[in-house]
């Protein structure tokens, strides 16, 4: 911790990190390493963690099996995780949670009674155990981009279909998908160096919910699902009849095509949208179909015919979500315009069901009401007459669906607004509000918050904790007050893609950020101790792992189960020659001690979302970490840093500066080279030492090296922990552009917000007379 005299200047633009795929813990390049380094990131949680705090995407119904056992409700979120619920009279009980997912889930179907399949836009497609507590049974990697999309066989549970942006269609026979692996499988996985097959397929490691790491091949012994090719551009709607041999698709391409699920033959395409395609229904036969498309059309579609038959005008903007009634005869439909209509197909009658604050993404009936997921974290039951929709319409106020998308905006404009049926649900699951605005504060510990709600919150991301409810106040008024002049390296970047704030880690960058113990309150270390508040974070977020670790008796296993054999480990010997031990935390036990400024809520803990060297992002709360994870699950920096107390290489943690008597004053030149001190070291120790040099009044070239000059010619260094002076002194001041510094701003902050210049800055001191 010293300051010495450099004959080169500091590089201004060190620090400038790569661009990163939000809400993915994915590779990203940096400045310093060519390599592509692994992102740890975590996800803060602050309230009742049985709720969702993002837009609802997705809905599934898992209807009773017997009249006195309970129905379940799943649902997906942009918040990354799958809820089940299960559903009495008058409530809805949370009873688990599918955490898996590293982005928003998109969609989810329920098939053969007991498996939930998902699908991402982390490009995975999952399936799950219902029943269970939240464990992922397996992840399929087929896809090459978002999935944005499925469709199941109502009669066939074998069937599902996935689509994406990617313009792939996959036709999965599930059964054979969730085989279990054979031994050769997996051999041939663990021998793959590249972790894929022939056919694009590749091995990963899925973390669920439950407190296991399994090494999961995507497609065992081979299995390959059948492609229907021929999608130019991204799919966003698909749907199948109740047997499972008809498949139709829509996307970008505003076309409808219908296939062939035995061979992923295309039977035909069918074209009348002007506009994406977003939601499809096929009728049990699958011999219609309903489209609804952004251009704000409903269409009926008789497939033997290949031709729309019917065209409704109901919305007046994008349609996203239709069901229908059992026979076919009826459809609901909700969408951009925050309507819900229900249009009888034969007599062209629509009516107005109710009007939401949000657009409307999903609709699933359930007995006699529908279930209506939206951009809201909210989850809402409305009466719907599903088993009889013609007493909806006695009611009144129904209006005839035109064929002409200009019609009902026309109608609209003109002032005849139907009026809704319903104005308040029958049910409502509730959410909690996301985070939609944030600020990082220049100390680099705090983030300050805005949520849907308008609610402020100011939180502490080293401990993973909102310190201060501010309620519903201005974010810019208070974003102001808590403005401090502190200038600290930006070792971080956050977003709030999944309705919670994710925090972002990237080496080397991470690292770059030091503090003195004494300004964290760690009465632990000497107050001059450097804290790095990355490495330190680090140790709080897997200290439960770590511990479970050290207990954990003999070799570890892999993930697969398997004890390590002996392999070649010149991999390793080159990521261990990338990194330098920090002789500042060693301590005899590596220091794994967690301090209290880095202490993480076991009520509310964090998930963590990250991959390893060898396979693909995961995503679990700290606390569900138990040690049998294997270090490969982790970034290789990351492990390095806690385990073997080692960071990387880090560039511009020194200050470079000249130190001059101010302008007029008569007090001895203290040293005309350039000196280098830590960023984060204080005013005062500048104070103290040019005290030092004024009261021993000796030459420069005849001290000792621990008398702070290194013999020889001015070579010097400035040490932190110069001892306090207890005579009389006279008083000092330090100024920077005519400015009296504080005495407990740093340099950094002194650079950044007094000098505000490239070059190296210059400090003047001077004797206070009459002090």
């Amino acid at each position: 911790m010293a300051i010495v005299f450099r004959s080169t200047s500091i590089d201004p633009s060190f620090g400038n990190s790569a661009m990163h795929r939000v809400g993915i813990a994915g590779s990203a390049s940096n400045s310093v390493r060519s390599r592509k380094e692994k992102r740890f990131t975590y996800v803060l949680n602050d309230a009742d963690d049985t709720k969702h705090c993002a837009g609802v995407n997705c809905l599934a119904v898992l209807k009773a099996s017997k009249p006195d056992n309970s129905s379940y409700l799943f649902t997906g979120s942009r918040d990354g995780t799958l809820k089940r619920w299960e559903l009495n009279e008058e409530d809805a009980t949370c009873s688990a949670t599918f955490e898996s997912h590293v982005d928003w889930v998109n969609d989810a179907v329920l098939v053969g009674g007991n498996t939930l399949v998902s699908c991402s836009s982390d490009t995975t497609v999952k399936a799950w155990d219902c029943f269970s507590n939240g464990t992922c049974t397996r992840t399929f990697r087929q896809h090459t981009d978002y999935v944005t999309c499925l469709a199941a066989a109502e009669r066939n549970g074998n069937i599902v279909a996935s689509g994406g942006l990617g313009g792939e269609v996959f036709i999965w026979d599930i059964e054979a998908a969730l085989a279990p692996l054979t031994k050769s499988s997996e051999t041939a996985d663990e021998d793959r160096s590249s972790g894929t097959n022939g056919s694009g397929i590749s091995s990963i490691r899925t973390i669920g919910s439950s407190n296991n790491i399994s090494l999961q091949t995507n497609l065992p012994q081979g299995y390959v699902p059948i492609s229907a090719k021929g999608h130019k551009e991204s799919v966003y709607a698909l749907a199948m009849n109740d047997t499972g041999n008809v498949l139709v698709s829509g996307g970008t391409e505003k076309a409808i095509r219908v296939w062939d699920t035995r061979t992923g033959s295309k039977m035909m395409k069918l074209r009348g949208h002007t506009d994406n395609i977003r939601a499809l229904l096929l009728d049990s036969t699958g011999r219609f179909c309903l489209s609804g498309s952004s251009d704000s059309m409903i269409r009926l579609w008789d497939l033997g015919q290949q031709r729309c038959v019917h065209s409704y005008a109901v919305h007046t903007d994008s349609v996203w979500a239709l069901a229908s009634t059992p026979t076919f005869s009826h459809v609901y439909s909700g969408g951009r315009d925050l309507s819900l209509y229900l249009t009888d197909l034969a007599t062209r009658e629509s009516i107005l069901l109710c009007t939401k604050e949000h657009p409307i993404q999903q609709l699933v009936m359930h007995d006699d009401g529908i279930w209506v997921a939206t951009t809201d974290s909210s989850v809402h039951r409305w009466p719907a007459e599903g088993r009889n929709p013609q007493k909806v319409f006695q009611r009144g106020g129904s209006f005839l669906a035109g064929n002409l998308s200009f019609s009902r905006a026309r109608a609209s404009m003109e002032g005849s607004i139907p009026v809704p049926v319903y104005k308040e649900p029958t049910f409502t699951i509730d959410g909690i509000p996301g985070i939609v605005q944030y600020e990082v504060l220049n100390n680099r510990r705090h983030v300050l918050t805005k949520d849907n709600a308008g609610s402020v919150k100011l939180w502490e991301i080293t401990r993973g904790v909102v310190i201060e409810d501010y309620g519903q106040v201005s974010f810019e008024k208070k974003k102001e007050e808590l403005f401090e002049m502190i200038s600290i390296p930006a070792w971080f970047t956050v977003d709030s893609r999944l309705g919670n704030l994710s925090v972002h880690l990237d080496t080397p960058q991470c690292f770059s950020a030091e503090m003195y113990s004494v300004d964290l309150g760690i009465r632990e270390k000497a107050e001059d101790d450097k804290i790095n508040l990355a490495r330190e974070t680090l140790k709080g977020l897997l200290a439960h792992w770590l511990s479970k670790k050290k207990h954990k008796p003999g070799p570890q296993p892999l993930a697969n189960g398997e004890l390590p054999a002996g392999r070649d480990i010149s991999g390793r010997s080159v990521t261990l020659s990338k990194v330098e031990v920090d002789g500042s935390h060693s301590t005899p036990d590596n220091d794994h001690s967690v301090y209290p400024p880095f202490e993480f809520s076991t009520t509310s803990p964090p998930s963590i979302i990250t991959e390893g060297n060898h396979n693909s992002p995961w995503r679990k709360k700290i606390t569900e970490m138990d040690g049998t994870e294997d270090e490969k699950d982790l970034p290789w920096w990351v492990t390095e840093c806690i385990i073997h107390n080692r960071l990387p290489a880090r560039e511009n943690t020194k200050c470079s500066f000249y130190l001059q008597p101010y302008e007029g004053s008569t007090t001895q030149t203290v040293t005309q080279g350039k000196l280098s001190a830590p960023r984060i070291l204080r005013i005062h120790k500048v104070v103290n030492y040019v005290l030092e040099k004024l009261v021993l009044d000796k030459p420069l070239d005849s001290l000792s090296i621990d008398g702070t000059f290194a013999p020889g010619g001015g070579d010097g260094s400035f040490r932190s922990g110069l001892k306090s002076w207890q005579k009389l002194k006279p008083s000092i001041e330090i100024l920077c552009n005519n400015q009296v510094l504080a005495s407990d701003m740093s340099l950094a902050t002194v650079r950044a917000y007094i000098w505000k210049k490239p070059e190296d800055v210059v400090l003047n001191y001077r004797i206070v007379p009459g002090r």
